[in-house]
């Protein structure tokens, strides 16, 4: 039963700085129910279409309410053919139109797609490595992996390849075909595509749809990190918490893994630009009444609808291809730094997943399946054991769902769940999550040196600058396992095994 808490009720800021401007507010005050220890309904009131549900406990409850990311749930479910929730991961904080951590699905008669709801960095993902190698045999040979990973992967704004010249019709075979012209080049194997989401390649790209001032972005970008908090992470599997479903993922206490997380660069930020340029005269076209401007859309079926998802499948097959060729010079990097061959170090792909996407799924609704198209804007597709889009390597597991922490804890490998299907299309969180903007963290950091800190942890960093690493300091995350804890408690997603970082590259 529903009942309301304490701190049910709060006032909304009322302020009117520039994350804010155009969005606006229904009421001064609005309730929250609580539905369990781990789910919260923002019922539905005014002019909201269905519910928010928030994942979340209670103390996360307690700091969520301290940005705007709660209206922001609110705001999108104000949107025209959205069905049954506007969803909210406990890793949710203020983002762009719609919070990051979001998760909501359109009819695909009635409804609307929006770049807000997938973000500006399209298919940012995780992808995840599994090696032949334990702990033991990096002692000593850390320091000479990470900055042989740092000096074979560039990183940080502007960042780009001087080893690798693109042609113009590389880079629309790129967009067009993903990891697969990856692979074709030599940048990987055949095996690597079945453990790709969707085998890293979006259908329905069209290169033509992307902007010369994009696709010069991208061009020298391809095999890249770029900045913020995207990285790559040596670590090992610290805990196993599953041994049936760890096996079938090929995961044992105290391998080694590589974690890589990033998206698609300039080019993707630049496909977002445009369309969202395009998107809110297409709003005003079509009488499409917006709580905020950042969420301007169109709808699904129409020319500019059409248009921005195919223009977004480019980009989501950028970001496959540039996380396809980073696994590449991974795989050098271990062979450089400790002196293996690749059957020594046995690097395979265990699973690579976007957390910053538009798809069309079928979905049950309202008892019926129907076809919709899901936005995740910080989340990540979690199906079941049996669903058609499971690998079929895992199918009698789920899909495996990787959610990476900060460079100072630990991150998590997940699968997905039959409730997760049912509750939250197949959706769980995708981090674990900020709390500091990157200006608050360098504050709370001035003066200290992060990477000293790391370093008497036994976690190495290397980075583009100092600047960088105060940016991305542990404390300026949620922790990752109460995040965790909580899909989990959920039942949105199941904990599999837990992994530690050794050394880190940052953008």
């Amino acid at each position: 039963m529903a009942y309301r808490v304490g701190f049910s009720y709060f006032t909304r800021s009322m302020r009117s700085d520039y994350h804010f401007k155009g969005c606006f507010m229904a009421d001064e005050k609005y309730n929250i129910q609580k539905i369990d220890d781990y789910r919260w309904r923002i019922p539905r009131e005014g002019k909201m279409r269905v519910d928010g549900i928030v994942y979340a406990d209670e103390r996360m409850m307690e700091e969520i309410q301290k940005d705007e990311s709660l209206q922001q749930v609110i705001n999108v479910s104000y949107l025209p053919g959205i069905v049954s929730h506007s969803l909210a991961m406990p890793d949710i904080h203020w983002g762009y139109g719609f919070p990051i951590g979001g998760v909501a699905a359109f009819d695909m008669d009635e409804g609307v797609v929006s770049p807000g709801g997938v973000g500006y960095d399209i298919n940012c993902g995780v992808r995840l490595l599994r090696t032949g190698l334990q702990r033991v045999e990096l002692a000593g040979k850390t320091e000479s992996l990470v900055n042989t990973l740092f000096s074979n992967i560039p990183s940080g704004v502007g960042s780009h390849r001087k080893d690798l010249k693109l042609s113009h019709q590389d880079e629309k075979n790129v967009l067009k075909n993903g990891a697969v012209w990856a692979v074709s080049q030599g940048f990987g194997t055949k095996e690597d595509l079945d453990h790709i989401e969707e085998r890293g390649c979006i259908p329905g790209a069209d290169p033509e749809l992307v902007s010369t001032r994009a696709l010069e972005r991208g061009r020298a970008q391809l095999g890249t990190l770029g900045s913020g908090n995207h990285f790559v992470e040596v670590g090992y599997v610290s805990e196993v918490y599953d041994e049936r479903i760890a096996r079938v993922l090929g995961l044992e206490k105290d391998a080694i893994t590589i974690v890589v997380h990033t998206g698609s660069r300039g080019l993707g930020y630049q496909v977002c630009d445009d369309f969202i340029r395009v998107m809110i005269e297409a709003a005003s076209k079509y009488h499409i009444e917006l709580p905020d401007r950042q969420l301007c859309c169109s709808p699904i079926k129409s020319q500019e609808g059409r248009d921005y998802l195919a223009a977004m499948a480019c980009a989501a097959n950028y970001a496959f291809t540039n996380r396809q060729m980073i696994t590449h010079w991974v795989r050098e990097s271990f062979e450089q730094a400790l002196h293996v061959s690749p059957k020594e170090s046995r690097i395979s792909l265990v699973y690579d997943v976007c957390h910053n996407i538009a798809k069309f799924e079928e979905h049950i609704v309202d008892g019926q399946k129907k076809q919709l198209c899901v936005h995740r804007k910080g989340a990540t597709r979690a199906f079941p054991p049996g669903h058609p889009g499971t690998p079929d390597a895992y199918k009698a597991v789920g899909q495996p769902v990787l959610i990476p922490g900060d460079m100072g804890r630990c991150s998590y490998v997940l699968v997905g769940t039959e409730k997760a299907y049912l509750d939250t299309f197949g959706s769980t969180c995708h981090g674990a999550g900020r709390i500091m903007s990157r200006g608050q963290a360098i504050r709370a950091t001035k003066g200290r040196n992060i990477a000293n800190e790391l370093k008497e942890k036994g976690i190495l960093v290397r980075a583009d600058s100092r600047s960088t690493i105060g940016e991305e300091a542990p404390e300026a995350y949620k922790d990752v396992t109460e995040v965790v804890d909580v899909v989990e408690h959920a039942g949105i997603s199941k904990k599999v095994v837990q992994l530690k970082p050794l050394c880190v590259i940052k953008g």
